[in-house]
This record gives C-alpha cells, sequence and structure tokens, in this order.
C-alpha cells in the first residue's frame, strides 16, 4: 500500500525538523516537503501534489488560515491544522475546520512544543483519516467551507462598512479575515421551562462544520433540551459554544457542573470531561476519547427512556454505538447522518450497521427531523407548566463531570 504524502507547513525550524521525525517514523506516512510560511507551502502544494498538509496556524507572511483559503481554490488538498491553545488560536482552528480543514491537533506546549511526540499516535491518525476520505466526501466538503467562506466575507464586509476602524485595523496589521465567531451570546430566558425531552448529540472530525449546520436549522422553540458530544480537547470548546451560539436560535455553552437541561437551550460537554447525569464520581476515558458520548448517553438513557433521541453525525471511531445500544434498550430513538453528507462514515456507519438507528438523515435533513421528533413548538407558543420550581428539575439535572 502506498504511503500517505504529507507537506509540514510551520514557521519553526525546530517543528519542521521534529514532524519530519515524527512522521518519517510512521509505516504509513511519507514526509515530501516541508514550508516555513504559507506563500511557501502555497507553492510547494501545487508543485508537490501531497495527499495531505499539517498546517500551523501561526505563522509570517501568509497564515494558516488565509494559506487554507488560496489553498482550497488553487490546489484543493486535505488538510490537518496544528494549533497552539490559545482562545485566539481556538478561534483560528475553528474557521479553519468552517473554511476547508478536515481536523486539527493540538500543541501540547504551545507554538514551540518539544514534546510534540505526545500527539504523534493522534496526527498519525487524522492525517490518515484524511487521506482515507472519498473523492466525493472531499468535493462535498470544499463546496461547504466555499459556502462558509462567501458567509464569512460577506458578514466581515458588513461589519466593515458599520466600523471602519477596525476593518482599517485589521488591514493594517496584516491579519486574514475576521473570524465568523461572534462574541455576543443569547441572554438566558427569564422563563426557563425544565425539559420534557432531551436529545443528546455526537461528533467527532467534521463535527463542527457538521454541527454548525445542525444548529443554525434547528427552530427557536425545539421543546427539547440538547446536549451536544464533540470531541474536542480543552480551550476550544468554550470557543466552539459560543460560534454555535452565534449560528443558532437557541442558546449553546459549555456545561458546568451546575447546569439543568432545559428546554430551548444547548450544553457542549467541555474538553476533556464526560457529561454524565449523575454525581457518581470520576469516570474513565472510553473508546480512547474525552469527552466520549458513549458515557454520556449510557448515563441518561435509563432516565430519559422514550422521551431520548440520539443523533450521531460523522466522525472517526465507534464512539456512539454503545450508547446508542442503550438508548434503545430503555426506548429511546436514534438517528444517524448518512455516508453522502459525513466528513468521516465511520461513527454514523457503526451505528447503522448495528442495527441501532431509526432514521438515517443527509446533514441538511437532520435539523428538520430532529424538530419533528421533538414536537418543536411554534414560534411564541410556550407551555404555561413545567417551569424549573416543578419537581421535574431535579431529573434534569446534569453534574459530576469526570476531572481526569
Amino acid at each position: 500500500m502506498a504511503r500517505i504524502r504529507v507537506l509540514i507547513v510551520d514557521d519553526s525550524a525546530f517543528m519542521r525538523h521534529a514532524l519530519g521525525r515524527l512522521l518519517g517514523e510512521s509505516t504509513t506516512v511519507e514526509v515530501v516537503g516541508s514550508a516555513s510560511n504559507g506563500e511557501e507551502g502555497l507553492a510547494m502544494a501545487k508543485e508537490l501534489r501531497p495527499d495531505v498538509i499539517t498546517l500551523d496556524v501561526e505563522m509570517p507572511i501568509l497564515d494558516g488560515l488565509a494559506m487554507l483559503k488560496r489553498l482550497m481554490i488553487e490546489a484543493p488538498t486535505r488538510v490537518v491544522m496544528l494549533s497552539s491553545k490559545t482562545t485566539a488560536n481556538a478561534r483560528t482552528t475553528l474557521d479553519a475546520l468552517e473554511f476547508g480543514a478536515i481536523d486539527f491537533v493540538p500543541k501540547p506546549s504551545g507554538s514551540l512544543s518539544i514534546d510534540i511526540g505526545r500527539v504523534g499516535d493522534e496526527l498519525v491518525g487524522k492525517i490518515a483519516a484524511a487521506a482515507g476520505m472519498s473523492e466525493a466526501a472531499f468535493l462535498r466538503h470544499r463546496q461547504v467551507a466555499a459556502m462558509n467562506l462567501t458567509l464569512a466575507e460577506k458578514a466581515a464586509a458588513k461589519a466593515a462598512a458599520l466600523n471602519p476602524a477596525n476593518a482599517s485595523t485589521s488591514r493594517a496589521t496584516g491579519s486574514s479575515s475576521p473570524t465568523i465567531w461572534t462574541a455576543n451570546r443569547k441572554p438566558r430566558s427569564t422563563s426557563r421551562i425544565a425539559a420534557r425531552k432531551l436529545v443528546v448529540v455526537a461528533s467527532s472530525t467534521g463535527g463542527p462544520s457538521a454541527l454548525h449546520a445542525f444548529v443554525k436549522g434547528l427552530p427557536p422553540r425545539l421543546g427539547a433540551a440538547m446536549a451536544i458530544v464533540q470531541h474536542m480537547p480543552p480551550g476550544f470548546t468554550a470557543s466552539l459554544a459560543g460560534r454555535l451560539d452565534s449560528v443558532g436560535q437557541l442558546r449553546c455553552s459549555e456545561a458546568n457542573a451546575e447546569d439543568v437541561l432545559v428546554e430551548d437551550e444547548i450544553l457542549l460537554a467541555p474538553g476533556d470531561r464526560h457529561m454524565i447525569a449523575n454525581r457518581s464520581g470520576h469516570i474513565q476515558p472510553v473508546n480512547g476519547v474525552r469527552p466520549a458520548a458513549d458515557v454520556t448517553l449510557q448515563s441518561v438513557a435509563p432516565i430519559w427512556g422514550d422521551r431520548m433521541l440520539c443523533v450521531v453525525l460523522t466522525g472517526m471511531g465507534v464512539d456512539g454505538r454503545e450508547g446508542a445500544r442503550a438508548v434503545k434498550q430503555h426506548g429511546g430513538t436514534v438517528f444517524s447522518q448518512d455516508q453522502a453528507t459525513a466528513t468521516i462514515y465511520g461513527m454514523p456507519a457503526a451505528v447503522a450497521e448495528a442495527g441501532l438507528t431509526d432514521g438515517v438523515y443527509s446533514l441538511h435533513e437532520m435539523a428538520a427531523a430532529v424538530a419533528k421528533w421533538c414536537g418543536a413548538n411554534p414560534i411564541g407558543n410556550r407551555p404555561a407548566d413545567g417551569d424549573l420550581d416543578s419537581g421535574q428539575a431535579g431529573a434534569a439535572r446534569v453534574s459530576g463531570f469526570a476531572a481526569s
């Protein structure tokens, strides 16, 4: 089997050398070149035509995000981002996932990570997953990325027209186009309703972009609480929650131990901590990932029974399968994303092949299918009973996040 041809783009000579040695030790990867900035990387991508590019976020001349945007137009290539764990880089990395990157790996100790070997297996695995995408799946991925970029540029142009001073500052500093994430958070409703139904969404590789489209399609009165488990490390889930909050009509926030599941609000599992429905203590990692959808689903299925819907979106691996099995055993419903629209048809395939899914939907159909299952209320029509002072609130509490 031919090895995966990889181009490394990173402004640090040390990181280029370390990554080259790390990937060179893999029997499945061949490093075909390295570049020190986005301009050089773009030229080498056109010349070498690698299977996958590992792309740094912070670089001089042309940064990672700016290179990615041009790459998707001039020489479409599968990309895995390498990002340090800062708030700014988290936002930029999520933008990169919207604009065409397949996945990302956080550098373990900042831009210059002498311990990059700690994420070696993860990086090789994600390079393999990106290379394994079919041409049809990658084409659809690029089409979605192009649409996201167009929308972001329109939003940026509108913002610049309203505030020319900020636009001038951005041009002067040479930064790439503004992030499509916004810090304007939706206020928490004063009349919060204890959840009567629960939707748990599981996603991994390709998930941020899929969640963007899914959440954007949900109605403002869903008639259910929603919990999302996206495989993502600490430092990135808060930015993802903010993004989902800004693009959709439902309030979305990163979950904490005192949150309560209420109708028409979304809780996103925090990076590196499981989201479970009791206070029984720490939970060990499941399926090699944390947060794991299986942990959440298996803990809430006995509580919610037939009032629960499990949705499994794009992702590598099988996380969600055993959780979906628990949901079915307790009378709940399971939906999964179809192969045609999944970036990586691993998690939804595992559920479908196990005979656990009650409905297979495209990404663009999923929000409507979920809303129909929830019996979404018309805009402005909320039930009068069941507020948080009722006895239902105790069953709705989600707490006990694993700290290890």
